[in-house]
């Protein structure tokens, strides 16, 4: 099943640490559309959470023999709708004291805007490169799925430091629960530039329905087997 191409962005974003006008994006928060959004999210994490439990203690058991100084799970702030802040899950990684080393690598940032990412992080351990080229690292999220927290399908949830650099428009993209994965997932992932992602994200929230939601969570299944703009 195939998603089809988000339309041309309709807004041209000058990136800037003030306000300018823009037409605020519309959102479908209809009760029927909502009510089988979050029965979608509760019956996939479910689903998910018990077919996967094996395989968590696989990938737990991996990761403690390579770093056995760390925890399994990454537990992170970030940064959910209207900006709630929760702690979300990953497995872990990267060393130990991956945060500590960030700052010291902060100039070495590949991606545009607020995110901070690098293509050959030398903090992320072995183990931590395979889970991540497969998504595997972010399977604990169907915990904040389950919780409420995440959705199965949203723009992908921001840290704070992040989004205290957003601009009025970029800040729309935390109008909706986040998800685990949304256009950006299936369309370039770490390739896409930070404002493309924005605009993606708010394509997304412009459009949103049951199908797309489907056909979303159909094409990220794919990511399973590897995507090569993932890192």
């Amino acid at each position: 099943m195939s998603v089809s191409a988000p339309e041309k962005k309709e807004e041209t974003i000058i990136r800037e640490y003030t306000d300018y006008p823009f037409k605020e994006v519309e959102t479908n928060e209809s009760v029927s559309y909502m009510f089988m959004k979050r029965s979608i999210d509760i019956l996939g994490s479910l689903v998910g959470l018990l077919v996967l439990v094996p395989f968590y203690l696989i990938v737990g058991l991996l990761i403690k023999l390579e770093d056995p100084k760390g925890p399994v799970l990454f537990k992170q702030q970030r940064v959910g709708k209207d900006g709630k802040l929760f702690n979300m899950y990953k497995f872990r990684s990267m060393v130990s004291n991956a945060e500590e080393l960030k700052e010291t690598l902060r100039k070495q940032n590949e991606v545009s805007g607020p995110v901070f990412k690098i293509k050959y992080d030398p903090r992320v351990t072995k183990v931590g490169r395979f889970i991540r080229k497969t998504s595997i690292d972010e399977l604990p999220q169907l915990f904040n799925v389950l919780k409420g927290d995440m959705s199965l399908v949203g723009p992908r949830p921001p840290l704070p430091d992040e989004v205290e650099q957003y601009t009025s428009y970029e800040r729309q993209r935390i109008s909706v629960t986040p998800g685990l994965t949304c256009y950006w997932q299936v369309y370039g992932r770490s390739n896409v530039e930070f404002e493309e992602w924005v605009e993606l994200d708010l394509q997304y929230i412009r459009q949103r329905n049951i199908l797309i939601d489907i056909k979303l969570i159909c094409k990220t299944v794919l990511v399973l087997f590897g995507s090569k703009d993932a890192y």
